[in-house]
């Protein structure tokens, strides 16, 4: 089984169609002319595969936003998407850690942050298991700054899509998760970051997006997530060399 950092302009078509593939058996009301439009946007693609057997992808976007009178750099994550045989791995996770370290090297970012639509209680758990503080979170409120650095680069990304006061995003066409993935087994729900999640994001099975923040910071990960930054220090995952890659999104105000 492989991880890998790849530019997303060094997908073949053959290899965008089996990522869309994989795609539509996750989500309803999908298109391939949308999945195309919003791929093109992203810099880098995570990937996991086996032999050539595509197990699960997510994508990223670095932006450069001005925020409070300094830059701040954010990575905008795609959806993420793993086969159910593969999701005990933890492959795509220790990728993604590797990918982050290997940007901000790259890129000599002093700071970097996270934006994420989720619209799956899956995807939002795996905050608390490697990141110490994010947000929104049933332990504690969103600082002022944080949350007016949220809002703006929403309503910038999102438009009229994008409900401050609720914290989630509503497409015109929204793609939600089949209903065996979008559905909560009610024993999960003792667990509470999901029933936070279920609360926070009452119509997430119709495809609401909650926005989630988070600092991408060795300060920040929890002892799981600390475990796994030193494993990708010790076993890198695979990565094409990053100085192809010119992200669309860096450098913009």
């Amino acid at each position: 089984m492989i991880g890998e950092l790849l530019p997303r302009a060094a997908l073949t078509a053959a290899e965008i169609a089996d990522m869309y593939r994989l795609f539509s058996t996750h989500f309803e009301r999908v298109s391939a002319s949308r999945f195309g439009c919003d791929l093109e946007r992203k810099d880098w693609v995570i990937r996991v595969r086996e032999r050539e057997v595509l197990l699960g992808f997510t994508s990223l976007q670095l932006l450069r936003v001005r925020h409070g009178g300094r830059d701040l750099d954010v990575l905008y994550s795609g959806d993420t998407i793993m086969r159910p045989e593969a999701r005990s791995t933890t492959l795509l996770a220790r990728t993604w850690i590797d990918g982050v370290r290997r940007i901000s090297e790259r890129y000599a970012l002093a700071e970097l942050h996270w934006l994420l639509l989720v619209s799956g209680f899956r995807t939002y758990r795996l905050l608390p298991v490697f990141w110490r503080e994010f947000f929104p979170c049933h332990l504690r409120c969103a600082p002022a700054d944080v949350r007016r650095t949220v809002d703006e680069l929403a309503a910038s990304l999102f438009g009229a899509g994008y409900d401050a006061c609720a914290g989630i995003v509503r497409f015109d066409a929204p793609q939600p998760l089949r209903p065996e993935l979008s559905r909560i087994p009610a024993s999960r729900l003792a667990d509470p970051h999901v029933s936070f999640f279920a609360s926070a994001n009452p119509g997430h099975a119709e495809g609401d997006e909650l926005v989630c923040w988070t600092r991408l910071a060795h300060d920040n990960l929890t002892a799981a997530g600390a475990r796994m930054w030193q494993a990708c220090e010790r076993t890198p995952a695979r990565a094409y060399p990053l100085s192809s890659v010119r992200p669309g999104g860096a450098g913009r105000a």
